[in-house]
């Protein structure tokens, strides 16, 4: 038995090194050079051997083919079998098969709802996410650009109309073109992908619809389900996924949540003239986001005229004679709404996956629990995306993905790097932040230096409308290290990508300050505050204590 020590990654125990190479000669393996070099699965050079590493500093047994009874490596089907074609699970599977890998993926039928049967290449982001969601975004601005082009001189002597059907109909047309993109990239790396629902049998087994495909290597990459809560009348309630392909746009609208899918969709349906009302449990939106922000875009949604019923936790929903819904809460009742949308979270998508069969470890809400390289308590399983519940963002997916190939794969053991990671929320105006917010800074650091500009773009001054955005840095005042950035308002998401490369790599406010900005452009700021505007500071009781300037401010 070789035993691989996943600490250095090194063969280091039960066998000397004269062994190792008596073994290595009798299964006419190449012998590595130095002897200890990495030992991780690679096809091309270790195919013989079926290694199980634990990346969390245990050693499991690397078991040698030989004339012991041991299965020889063409009992695998596949080198690595994934088990849903979504970002990461696409990302992995590419990755891997680039790396001489034998990969297949099983994904469900498409369709642009999910449902136990039915789902698509390219997964949630793609389909029912991401894409779509921007590109109705994208249509719901217009709303607003018609208003904001009166002040510019632009006159119109008949009110624009939407189609909603036409906008449906690109849109799916867009996500056929998008699957069919996907599934090429498959193809093209030479992965094989099977159409079905795969179930794991045992650690090496999958079984899609009655077929069974063995493989060294089983990656689940699932990704999520949006969660509706079981009320009276939950029958009524559309999630995001339904939102995104409705045979009509809704009159009006009551969405229950508080997070950035809440906000998003009201976002998208209030620019396509739909009343929306917006029922929340807590007294204000996006909890986890830093809480100027959270007051802010509160406010200029409120402005573009969303009304807002905060601390309202939904009981029923009831349907009238006439096709209308009401939506009882805890504080009342609000009636005549054409839809009822519940943005109330997402649930890992793992009902009937076989995983508790097998014995791979799950949360309370159903999340695989992996280590920090993505492995699962059964060793040949392994988890990237949504389904981990770790940062559930596409890019962090693929960032999963791509790390899990190289470690399986590349003899190059990844972790995934959760540091800095961008964020955006498609709200209106749009969100976009890096880093830590100033309650997450004054927690880890103590002392804290706040920036911040709260003004009137440059648009606004002849549209006339109340648009403002508002843009701050949290620095660390014994290193002068930006710890965190964020912002509200018109592109807020474009901006904060490049800057989230000056946070990830450590820059100091001083850097930012010695950068020439962009002129006349919002991202300018974040190069030009020169005074703090609050100086946070800990006392020797351990509070903190607060020296407030005044805020920037047009």
């Amino acid at each position: 038995m070789v035993v691989v020590m996943a600490s250095s990654l090194t063969v280091t125990n039960t066998l000397s090194s004269p062994k190792l190479k008596t073994l290595y000669k009798k299964l006419s393996i190449p012998i590595p050079t130095p002897l200890s070099s990495r030992l991780l699965y690679n096809p091309k050079t270790l195919s013989s051997l079926s290694l199980s590493l634990n990346l969390k500093h245990r050693s499991f047994a690397a078991r040698a083919d030989s004339q012991n009874g041991a299965e020889p490596p063409s009992h695998y089907d596949f080198d690595l079998f994934t088990i849903g074609a979504g970002s990461g699970g696409v990302r992995a599977s590419r990755f891997a098969a680039n790396f001489g890998a034998s990969v297949a993926v099983c994904e469900l039928p498409f369709s642009p709802i999910s449902s136990e049967t039915t789902g698509g290449v390219g997964g949630t982001c793609v389909l029912r996410g991401c894409v779509p969601k921007k590109l109705m975004v994208y249509a719901s601005h217009y709303s607003h650009e018609f208003e904001e082009s009166r002040g510019f001189g632009w006159k119109y002597d008949v009110e624009p109309k939407h189609d909603w059907s036409t906008l449906m109909a690109n849109k799916n047309a867009e996500l056929q073109r998008l699957t069919g993109i996907y599934k090429n990239v498959l193809k093209n790396a030479g992965v094989t992908l099977i159409e079905g629902r795969g179930k794991i049998v045992d650690p090496h087994t999958i079984d899609v619809d009655g077929k069974l495909y063995s493989a060294r290597h089983i990656l689940i990459s699932v990704g999520g389900r949006p969660f509706i809560p079981e009320i009276p009348g939950s029958e009524y309630v559309i999630d995001s996924d339904a939102a995104l392909d409705l045979p009509s746009k809704p009159e009006k609208i009551a969405i229950v949540g508080g997070g950035y899918i809440a906000l998003e969709f009201a976002g998208i349906f209030n620019g396509l003239t739909t009343e929306v009302h917006v029922f929340i449990r807590q007294k204000k939106v996006l909890r986890g986001f830093d809480e100027e922000i959270r007051d802010f875009v509160a406010e200029q949604i409120s402005l573009r005229g969303i009304e807002f019923h905060t601390e309202e936790s939904p009981q029923a929903i009831i349907k009238s004679s006439d096709g209308s819904l009401s939506l009882k809460t805890n504080k009342g009742t609000a009636e005549g709404f054409s839809h009822v949308m519940f943005a109330t979270g997402r649930r890992p998508n793992t009902k009937n996956l076989g995983l508790e069969t097998v014995g791979v470890k799950m949360t309370k809400n159903g999340a695989i629990e992996v280590d920090e390289y993505s492995r699962t308590s059964v060793p040949s399983i392994w988890a990237v995306g949504d389904v981990t519940d770790r940062v559930n963002l596409t890019p962090v997916a693929l960032m999963e993905g791509g790390a899990l190939a190289k470690t399986l794969f590349q003899n190059e053991p990844t972790k995934p790097d959760y540091r800095a990671i961008p964020s955006a929320v498609f709200s209106q105006p749009p969100i976009g932040q890096v880093g830590l917010t100033e309650e997450q800074a004054i927690r880890e650091y103590g002392d804290v230096d706040i920036f911040m500009a709260n003004f009137r773009p440059l648009k606004a001054t002849l549209s006339g409308l109340p648009d403002r955005v508002l843009m701050k840095l949290v620095v660390c005042a014994k290193t002068n290290k930006v710890l965190g950035l964020h912002m509200c308002g018109e592109d807020s998401p474009e901006i904060v990508q490049g800057f989230a490369v000056a946070v990830k790599a450590g820059l100091t406010k001083a850097d930012f300050d010695a950068t020439v900005g962009i002129h006349p452009t919002a991202g300018e700021e974040f190069v030009t505050m020169r005074t703090p505007t609050r100086k946070i500071r800990q006392t020797a009781e351990g509070k903190t204590d607060s020296e407030v300037k005044a805020t920037a401010g047009v």
